[in-house]
């Protein structure tokens, strides 16, 4: 009986550490961007940006990639830092005069989903 109990426990906790469909799909379209990104952290036109964007740029993949994988395996830290770095970015396009409600939408959307499921995350 006692047996049963811890099973069933188990069973319950695992299934409540799955990652939800939505952060599956999250995270395959960073990884994808991630990817995408890093020949342009390379191109002429970060560079037109300013000398201190590539490197901004390499920098921002890096770390999107990275929170994509914290995501993936539903980590609280991968939630709170994407959402710093959402947070930060906004303020760079901001200074830069560039800034655009289109920027805003699809960050806030996946800060949103990934907060949602903040309890179900280590």
């Amino acid at each position: 009986m006692e047996q049963e109990n811890i099973e069933t426990q188990k069973n319950k906790v695992l299934h409540e550490k799955k990652r939800p469909s939505a952060i599956t799909v999250i995270c395959i379209l960073g990884f994808i961007g991630a990817t995408f990104t890093i020949p342009l952290v390379f191109s002429d036109i970060a560079r037109q940006i300013g000398s201190w964007y590539p490197p901004y740029l390499g920098l921002s993949a890096i770390l999107g990639f990275t929170c994509m994988i914290g995501l993936w395996q539903m980590k609280k830290w991968a939630a709170y830092t994407y959402t710093a770095f959402v947070v930060l970015n906004q303020i760079i396009l901001l200074v830069m005069g560039v800034w655009n409600i289109m920027a805003l939408i699809i960050p806030a959307i996946v800060v949103a989903i990934a907060l949602t499921h903040l309890k179900k995350m280590d």
